[in-house]
Formats: C-alpha cells, structure tokens, sequence
C-alpha cells in the first residue's frame, strides 16, 4: 500500500476545492500536488487567474491560497504501480468532510475521470455534494491542448 503523503492545502476564504485521484511518483517525492513537470495543472491555474507559472512551492499555495482555493486528493491510500492511474486498487479515501468542516468550500471540482470515479464511489454521499469533473491536467490527457484546458478550467474561477 503507498500512502498519501501530501497534507491538504486550504485557508479560510476557500470556497472551491479541487480534488485530483493520487499523488504521483514525482508529486510524492516533492511532497506536493503536480510535481510531475509535465503536468500542466500550474499553467492551467496562472492561465485561469492570468498569474505568472508559479515555480516554487510557496509560490504555488500563493496562487491556490489568494483565489480561494483548496488542494486535496480523493485517494488516501491505495494500491499502485508507479503513477497510473489506471493500475490504482484497493483505495482508502481522505476525509474530505473533514475540509468542508473547516472551510468556507462551496465548491467542488475533480481534476480528471478518474478522481471523479473515486470520488463519486467514496466521498459523494458523505459530503452530500456533486463534484463537477474538469478535463484531467495530467500529461496522459494528450487530447487536451493547455489553451483548450485552460478554457475549461475557467469555470473555477
């Protein structure tokens, strides 16, 4: 089993959290959400919020923080090989109730089918809300131009 090992990321004026599937590899290696360079989640938000790219860490919960935003995964802990998604079994959910509790969260966006399948299987009763599924930033997303994703993506804001 790997484990999550990414705190959530929220303050108190988030009103919309973004929920992904797992960390991968190279996020949890970095010990943060997206560290995958090829993902395009950061260039997705600086394109939404018209920021510069954030580079850092703290320049990333600047950028999360400052719109109102809150960061987690659906996945607590769970089986996988590597970063596939498609490999992932055996999947304890995060509390994200537990979030919602502690936030101004309205909102709920899933990045990707995937965390939009576990969310809907773990998470949507809990917490008695939809979640609106957002064209997955992950580089396997190949289909999904950044300007196509970053029009989608608009809605968050």
């Amino acid at each position: 089993m790997v484990l999550h090992n990414i705190p959530p990321l929220y303050g108190e004026k988030s009103e919309t959290l973004i929920l992904g599937s797992f960390p991968s590899v190279k996020s949890r290696e970095a010990e943060f959400f997206y560290g995958h360079p090829q993902n395009r989640f950061w260039r997705v938000l600086a394109g939404v919020f018209s920021a510069p790219v954030p580079e850092t860490v703290a320049q990333k919960k600047k950028l999360v923080l400052e719109n109102g935003l809150a960061l987690w995964d659906v996945i607590a802990e769970c089986e996988i090989t590597g970063s596939a998604d498609t490999s992932i079994k055996n999947v304890k959910p995060n509390d994200i109730a537990g979030i919602i509790e502690k936030t101004a969260v309205s909102r709920i966006f899933v990045n990707g089918k995937t965390a939009e399948k576990y969310y809907i299987r773990y998470i949507e009763k809990t917490v008695e809300q939809k979640a609106i599924c957002l064209p997955s930033t992950s580089p396997a997303n190949a289909a999904w131009s950044l300007d196509r994703l970053i029009n989608a993506w608009q809605i968050i804001k």
